[in-house]
């Protein structure tokens, strides 16, 4: 049984959280002593697992099926978190999916899926989220590097990401008032089934090769790690902190052309070669 932390006696809904970041972040809640509500599409045996150890951590959970595309299937997840615990003190929106294709190929379908998904989705969550949140509460949505970079086949979802963090601004400064903060955590190249599929995507370069010799940590970040940045503004230490985007990847939203990985002689940085890159993503 875990001792009480800064989440005991609250109740966090995270959508999308029967694997990856919000697994992760649903565990650690648990461990501090909150209460869940577990979403997940499909994978009803997932969901249930992670209901499992959320209570062997300490916490109290449940499983509710939701496809966040759909509106009316939103309301029933939050009515559902209505029923079991009768209020909200942290709704993280961590679902997301789109089509990963150049422009020129998105089709109307792809446009409208995207932005239900990871816009809409959000948006009627957040409001949904306020309704339940009677003593103030925190909100947290997942945001990407594509929000803020451009690279191919991302236009669908970075456009998207960039929307979220903008309605970010917008909901911090209308619920301020009512004590509820909300911000964005910016993930870079996170190691999970969702970059695994992206540099899946064929013509797509090489993770190891091409791109983590020009991240400044040389290696993709951990969903533990993206988790613990949530956990943080979930926080009572991040009162003071709402309408901002937290980027959690390893440095590399910062670099250029020219890279210190194409320099020679006294520019190289020192053990900084591709092969090191890839061995420390292995080992990291």
């Amino acid at each position: 049984m875990a001792e009480a932390g800064y989440a005991a006696g609250k109740v966090a809904l995270i959508t999308g959280s029967s694997r990856g970041i919000g697994r992760t972040l649903a565990l650690a809640l648990a461990a501090q002593g909150g209460s869940v509500v577990v979403n997940y599409k499909r994978n009803q045996e997932l969901a249930a697992e992670v209901v499992g150890l959320v209570e062997e951590a300490g916490g109290k959970g449940i499983a509710v099926a939701a496809d966040i595309e759909d509106p009316e299937q939103i309301a029933s997840l939050f009515d559902a978190a209505r029923e079991e615990f009768g209020r909200l003190d942290y709704f993280v929106s961590n679902a997301a999916a789109s089509s990963f294709k150049s422009i020129s190929e998105l089709g109307v379908h792809n446009l409208d899926r995207s932005y239900a998904m990871n816009v809409r989705a959000f948006v009627l969550g957040a409001q949904q989220a306020v309704e339940l949140m009677d003593e103030g509460g925190r909100i947290v949505v997942l945001s990407s590097y594509g929000s803020i970079r451009a690279y191919p086949t991302y236009a669908n979802l970075g456009a998207a990401k960039a929307a979220v963090e903008a309605w970010v601004r917008y909901m911090a400064l209308e619920w301020a008032p009512l004590g509820i903060n909300v911000n964005a955590v910016n993930g870079g190249l996170i190691d999970s089934d969702s970059l695994a599929y992206f540099y899946g995507v064929e013509g797509m370069p090489s993770m190891e090769r091409d791109v983590l010799p020009k991240v400044p940590k040389a290696r993709p970040g951990t969903v533990e790690e993206v988790a613990s940045c949530v956990e943080f503004l979930l926080e009572p230490r991040s009162e003071y902190v709402t309408g901002q985007t937290l980027v959690v990847d390893g440095g590399l939203s910062i670099v250029s052309p020219p890279f210190f990985e194409d320099a020679t002689g006294p520019l190289r940085l020192p053990g900084r070669s591709s092969g090191d890159a890839a061995s420390a993503a292995s080992d990291g």
